[in-house]
């Protein structure tokens, strides 16, 4: 078992509702929240933050809206979510982003589950997604944000701007609603996205996030008001914590990235101090760097080359735990003012001072390029039933592969399964169920059984090697994690996902997808004339490659773990097309029932 430094006074007594009233008292005309980049970028302070949630406050309050009650949100990322969240939040409602990639079966599911009486919707996109569902449930009230979709003569629906200006201002009563929170009060519901079976509902307090956003600000201190950038979705834990919860207890400003296709110019504007990617975004960004890189006239790319070298021998030798020589930390300090700190410049990210990735490992041939280039990413892991991050890897203790140390007040053990144990403040109050109340999940004892395999060194750092549920067992009786061998094969720019097939089976094959991004770049280089998806998966030389891939991979491996035959699919895959959650995570159950005919054809004898 191992736990780092107890918690600390600083979060004891402190709510969401609090932190907001603090904010906008202490630090009234700082920027809290802008949508987009660029000249037409709005900004709210935080005064105007809280005063556009207290108006809404209001309005939900007046639609009956009150303490307990269940309020799902199907926005995009802008700042009427933050707002609708924080409102819903003041009435001591639970509130819940749900994902757009939903089907209409889904929505329908969660709808009933959470047993919401209020969803705030965004436009008509979001509405022709829910009008079957809310015809089933004509007791579910709806306010649509975009007046022009407001449908006439439904009493169902109101208009959000209605609802804002719905009550004057009475803020003797809206200082009572934020005094009553309690840390202990249920404050949000995140639903799973269902990696393995059907999403959960997951309920968070105020104690859980404030905890979870001081210990990462404390592990990993940023300068005061930090510049972060929300991209990810809104029902995801880690964009709810770093989105919402960790800029109130920092204060910091947040800019939305309202569309994926401003990713970069959004970067390049805000220049952020701390980011998160799962490791999607972060293997896009190591291909975007490299691609610069490439490009480089002859004597830029020889100083680029040996301040790579300096930078990586560096970042060995801290994660060994060993002390890096004077001279060699001075050269690094050189190289990285003058040479990559350009090159990070070129992404938006040479401000960057905590650079976070989880939901999924990180190939260790992207976590060495990217410290290579000055831009050392470490791994952090949890769930949404620890608010996110448990344990995480920090400059000071973290090694490639592992995902850190517990964080202050929190322990991690390892069951007799090896399955990775958590107790803390971090973990979450229960699961909602259908009826209304919350079913804790940890023990008499106080453990959250994590569903994850793993080991803790003898320096404390925890490694997690699979999920409980995805652990293979071949027919031999072989037990076999699949996260290791896809991490391997995914590290080959050719490759954005690598599933490993072998449940009940004889052997271990591959399921390959070319990456869209990067695989035409790398077919340019090798003198390959097509940037056709399915035109490379099927090229000579693409095979070639793969092949020498998997050849590499399995050289790695023990006899058991290796990969006998694998194919190659064009893809993409996202999570509209079904093989993936909206975390980017492998949904391995729609894989396997989505290309059953291409897996039983590496089985045929």
């Amino acid at each position: 078992m191992t736990t780092a430094e107890p918690p600390h006074d600083y979060v004891e007594g402190l709510t969401i509702t609090e932190l907001l009233r603090r904010n906008a008292r202490e630090f009234a005309e700082r920027p809290a929240l802008t949508t987009g980049p660029g000249p037409h970028a709005g900004t709210l302070n935080w005064t105007q933050l809280r005063t556009e949630v207290a108006a809404l406050t209001r309005g939900l309050a007046a639609l009956g809206v009150t303490r307990g009650d269940r309020v799902l949100v199907a926005m995009s990322r802008r700042a009427e979510h933050w707002i609708t969240d924080l409102a819903a939040v003041h009435l001591g409602a639970l509130s819940c982003s749900t994902y757009d990639t939903l089907s209409t079966e889904q929505i329908g599911a969660l709808a009933r589950h959470s047993a919401a009486g209020l969803v705030v919707l965004e436009g008509e996109e979001q509405l022709a997604r829910w009008r079957p569902v809310l015809d089933e449930l004509p007791h579910l009230r709806v306010v649509v944000l975009d007046p022009d979709a407001v449908p006439a003569d439904d009493p169902r629906f109101v208009g959000y701007a209605t609802v804002r200006n719905a009550v004057p201002p009475d803020n003797d009563a809206f200082e009572a609603l934020t005094d009553a929170a309690t840390p202990d009060r249920p404050l949000a519901l995140v639903y799973t996205s269902g990696t393995t079976g059907d999403p959960k509902g997951v309920v968070l307090s105020h104690r859980n996030v404030i905890h979870e956003s001081a210990m990462q600000e404390r592990l990993v201190p940023l300068p005061d008001h930090p510049r972060t950038v929300a991209h990810l979705p809104m029902g995801h834990i880690a964009e709810r914590v770093l989105g919402i919860y960790m800029p109130l207890y920092t204060a910091g400003h947040v800019t939305i990235c309202p569309d994926p296709g401003q990713f970069l110019p959004t970067l390049l504007a805000v220049r952020p101090q701390g980011f998160f990617g799962v490791p999607r975004v972060w293997e896009k960004l190591a291909a975007g760097l490299l691609a610069r890189i490439t490009t480089l006239p002859a004597d830029q790319a020889a100083a680029v080359a040996q301040a790579q070298q300096t930078a990586l021998e560096v970042y060995r030798l801290r994660s060994a735990g060993k002390e890096v020589p004077t001279e060699k930390a001075a050269a690094l300090e050189e190289f990285d003012r003058h040479v990559l700190r350009p090159v990070r410049t070129t992404v938006g990210l040479d401000s960057c001072r905590r650079a976070f990735s989880g939901a999924a490992p990180l190939p260790t041939g992207v976590l060495e390029f990217l410290a290579s280039v000055g831009l050392p990413v470490y791994e952090v892991w949890g769930l949404s039933e620890t608010t996110g991050a448990a344990t995480v890897s920090t400059p000071a203790a973290f090694a490639p592969g592992s995902v850190g140390q517990p964080g202050p007040g929190i322990e991690v053990k390892e069951a007799e399964d090896g399955e990775l144990l958590v107790r803390g403040p971090v973990v979450f109050s229960g699961y909602l169920r259908a009826d209304g109340h919350v079913e804790p999940a940890t023990d008499a004892e106080g453990w959250l059984a994590t569903g994850d395999i793993g080991t803790v060194d003898s320096r404390g750092i925890v490694t997690v090697t699979d999920r409980k549920k995805e652990i293979i067992i071949t027919t031999g009786g072989k037990n076999i994690a699949p996260a290791r061998i896809e991490s391997r094969l995914r590290a080959h720019p050719l490759v954005a996902h690598a599933v490993a097939i072998g449940d009940r089976r004889h052997h271990v094959t591959a399921l390959l997808v070319l990456d869209e991004e990067t695989a035409p770049l790398w077919a340019r280089t090798h003198g390959i004339d097509a940037t056709d998806l399915d035109e490379l998966a099927r090229h000579p030389k693409v095979l070639a490659a793969l092949d020498t891939a998997v050849e590499e991979t399995n050289a790695a491996l023990s006899r058991p773990e290796q990969v006998k035959r694998y194919r190659v699919l064009a893809g993409p895959w996202t999570a509209e097309s079904g093989e993936l959650t909206p975390k980017l995570s492998l949904r391995r159950r729609a894989i396997d029932e989505r290309h059953a005919a291409t897996i039983e054809s590496m089985y045929d004898t």
